[in-house]
């Protein structure tokens, strides 16, 4: 048995419907990551003995605290620690609304300064209505 090609017929591989296979995972693994500012930055925070009921869930504007003193102001991170960088950026995010509730996200293990700066900067924007978000401790470690 023999086999023999012509001399007019090419051999060729079609990677069309391999392309098409590859952008639909593409489109579906896009369409369902999820992008979550909290997943950005891993905060362990304090924890209370009994949790307050919470303020309304209208938009609030969340400052975030790093154990290393990094602040994120919504999902944008400041670029340096200095207060007045910290009240551009609030500045810049909030805009003239001061009665905008302000959620203070502090990592358990970051210094007490870095909370202080923070709210230091917020008092002098004028913001009052802050917020400092805690966990419930476990009934395990009481």
């Amino acid at each position: 048995m023999r086999f023999t090609q012509e001399a007019g017929d090419e051999v060729e591989i079609n990677v069309i419907p391999l392309i098409d296979v590859i952008l639909v995972l593409l489109i579906f693994f896009m369409a369902t990551a999820t992008f979550d500012q909290q997943t950005r930055m891993k905060l362990s925070l304090p924890e209370v003995s009994d949790v307050q009921t919470q303020a309304d869930k209208r938009e609030s504007l969340v400052l975030q605290i790093s154990a290393d003193g990094r602040y994120f102001v919504g999902s944008n991170e400041v670029i340096n620690a200095r207060i007045e960088t910290l009240k551009e950026a609030l500045q810049r995010f909030a805009g003239d609304d001061r009665q905008q509730a302000v959620i203070v996200r502090a990592d358990a293990s970051a210094q007490h300064q870095f909370v202080v700066t923070a709210l230091d900067a917020l008092g002098q924007l004028g913001f009052s209505q802050i917020s400092i978000a805690t966990v419930r401790a476990d009934a395990e470690s009481e």
